[in-house]
């Protein structure tokens, strides 16, 4: 039978999340592998590594002091009998980035060596947003899991005029160090273009459909964009692939704005009336225009 968890860390039940912590940080120094080379000492870090994990997370700890060692099996099935109580409501999972004693060595551990016990690494995730949500800026709430399954939950604020490949930054929400210097979680936001809006740096691009006759015409045309929508003028001849400009309606930057530019596209009915049947039939018996002159 494994070793129980808080055993592992020598802690008792009642036992804070500071005394955990602090457990934690003790044994792994005196166990990790690239320090301890005694036969025991790499699977010994591990079990105090999955002890910390489950035990630092106030959910997967409920669930191991209901449930004992197979908690996750059990807690698996007691939530597939009763949906009164997800595990989680909203967010995204993520894996941190860290691994095991194989994949983790001692200064990304502890960020020192010997000498200091230092600060904890740092983790990253991503995070995938919506152009609005990138125009807006907002909070979003995620979710990062440890490898041994328990999950800690993270409120995130995106700035306004966020862009692709930035990184946020949660301070201590990282590896754990010595001395409370845990490390951070970086996040890496991922801008996804939409069937609506789609980015080029600052700028945004969104089609704009209109009729024949305001494309022959001209009209001012209601234009949606991420900040609400915007009349935009239509100029007569107007063609599928026309781009209007909309100076400083792209997203927020310090300075400049970027452009938001509203690509025209040209939409016939699908059915006629028989009134509109017959103005397009005295158009086109009237016009001497040949759309495919000089294609």
């Amino acid at each position: 039978m494994a070793e129980d968890l808080y055993s592992a860390l020598g802690v008792s039940r009642s036992a804070d999340q500071k005394e955990i912590r602090r457990a934690y940080r003790e044994k792994a120094r005196k166990f990790h592998p690239d320090v301890n080379k005694t036969p025991g000492a790499e699977e010994t870090f591990k079990r105090i590594s999955e002890a910390h994990d489950v035990l630092s997370d106030p959910e997967t700890r409920a669930q191991y002091d209901r449930f004992g060692e197979n908690f996750r099996q059990y807690a698996a099935a007691d939530a597939a009998r009763s949906s009164e109580q997800p595990r989680r409501s909203g967010g995204t999972r993520y894996t941190w980035s860290g691994g095991g004693a194989q994949s983790v060595n001692w200064e990304d551990l502890f960020g020192g060596g010997f000498g200091g016990f230092g600060r904890g690494a740092d983790h990253t995730a991503e995070l995938e947003i919506t152009v609005e949500e990138a125009y807006r800026g907002g909070r979003r709430t995620v979710q990062v899991a440890s490898p041994y399954g328990g999950a800690q939950e993270y409120t995130i604020d995106i700035p306004a005029g966020a862009v692709d490949g930035q990184r946020l930054r949660i301070s201590g929400a990282g590896g754990a160090g010595a001395d409370e210097q845990d490390g951070d979680l970086l996040v890496t936001l991922r801008v996804k273009g939409s069937k609506r809006y789609r980015l080029s740096g600052a700028d945004i691009e969104t089609d704009l459909p209109i009729s024949p006759w305001e494309a022959a015409l001209g009209a001012d045309v209601s234009v949606p964009t991420p900040g609400g929508p915007v009349t935009v003028h239509v100029p007569p001849g107007s063609s599928t692939g026309r781009r209007l400009r909309l100076r400083g309606q792209g997203m927020p930057r310090r300075g400049q704005p970027g452009d938001l530019y509203a690509r025209v596209k040209v939409v016939v009915p699908r059915t006629l009336s028989k009134k509109e049947k017959e103005l397009f039939e005295q158009l086109r018996d009237e016009s001497s225009f040949d759309a495919r002159r000089g294609s």
